[in-house]
């Protein structure tokens, strides 16, 4: 009777043994249900950016003005936002008075050379009488004085010319460079006086984008370095660093970094981007940004271990680009890092990796 008992309890024991295992391996397969795909860290190099915003301004503004006085403007050539080119003609003014003063100074030379031309036939007969007797050395003295004076006025009158066919000139307003315009005061029929602004253009349609920065990255700041903004449709423009000024704002302790932007289709002037200057390249462990966890303000990720559980580990992150991140520490390298549905798992969860045979 001790025997059946002893057979009985222990063929118990090897019914519950075997409903533990079958428990445990449903658990497991339920606990396995989620499939995961897994990514080692990648080592790459890269730049190290100093962060940067500010206000996009013409590299160089220019005025067009009159140069004449006392006249109409008769034609406007140029809009705001017309694109011109140096010598451009952009406005014309009334040229009828000084047409007529043009046509005059012409005429007192044309009386210039004649009284020139007297006075050296006068003189040239004064020379060949010297030493005759025929006429006195004062008299010579005076056909040959008249003969210089008149030489002098007939160059003061062309002077006058030239100085007129200036005026005649300046009634055509031009433009002094390549640019775009970007404010007109020109009216038509308005009289002008010398010096009267009439349009305003950003010289050789150069933008750039006056970039403030903290003052611990100027010593790594310096000209030529690349540069790079977030235009207004979320286009990335890429710049050149043009300047570095050479003080610092005491009530910021931000200093202006001059950037030049590059590309024909650059934003307008006048908004306000941000963007980033690049510094140097380093070495950088990166993981895809869908890896992360974040939880209680802390930064998390999932590596997965040789018994197929996930196990939660925290990290400190760095510099993010082109959908990775920079891990700064505790990640080892040689890791297998849950690629994404972070979200969804428990530390110490069983998992399914993709791709793998089961």
């Amino acid at each position: 009777m001790k025997r059946a008992i002893v057979l009985s309890a222990a063929a118990a024991l090897l019914v519950a043994a075997a409903t533990c295992e079958l428990a445990s391996a449903q658990d497991g397969q339920a606990a396995a249900a989620l499939t995961v795909s897994t990514v080692k860290p990648f080592e790459r190099r890269w730049a190290e950016t100093a962060p940067a915003s500010g206000w996009l301004k013409p590299w160089q503004e220019a005025i067009i003005a009159s140069e004449a006085s006392g006249v109409r403007i008769t034609d406007v050539l140029v809009d705001v936002g017309s694109v011109v080119a140096k010598g451009q003609p952009v406005a014309r003014l009334a040229q009828e008075t000084v047409l007529a003063d043009l046509r005059k100074q012409r005429a007192a030379i044309e009386t210039a050379q004649a009284n020139l031309a007297k006075a050296k036939a006068n003189a040239d007969r004064a020379r060949r009488m010297r030493g005759s007797g025929a006429l006195s050395e004062e008299k010579i003295a005076d056909y040959l004085n008249i003969e210089q004076t008149a030489a002098a006025s007939l160059k003061s009158e062309e002077a006058a010319l030239e100085s007129q066919q200036i005026k005649v000139d300046q009634t055509t307003i031009t433009a002094p460079d390549d640019g775009f315009v970007t404010s007109r005061s020109a009216q038509l029929g308005t009289v002008v006086s010398p010096g009267t602004e009439l349009f305003r253009f950003v010289r050789q349609s150069r933008v750039e984008w006056q970039a403030e920065v903290s003052a611990r990255y100027l010593p790594r700041v310096e000209r030529g370095l690349a540069a790079s903004i977030a235009g207004p449709d979320g286009r990335r423009i890429a710049g050149e660093v043009r300047l570095v000024a050479p003080s610092v704002s005491a009530d910021t302790g931000r200093a202006i970094v001059y950037v030049s932007l590059s590309g024909e289709d650059r934003p307008k002037i006048g908004l306000y981007a941000t963007g980033e200057i690049e510094l140097r390249t380093t070495d950088a462990l990166t993981v895809p940004e869908t890896a992360l966890m974040f939880r209680d303000g802390l930064t998390y990720l999932f590596v997965l271990h040789p018994d197929r559980r996930v196990r939660r580990i925290r990290v400190e992150v760095g510099r993010r680009t082109g959908g990775e991140v920079e891990i700064l520490s505790g990640l080892d390298r040689s890791a297998d890092v849950v690629k994404s549905g972070a979200a969804f798992l428990s530390d110490n969860a069983v998992v399914k990796v993709e791709g793998e045979v089961p």
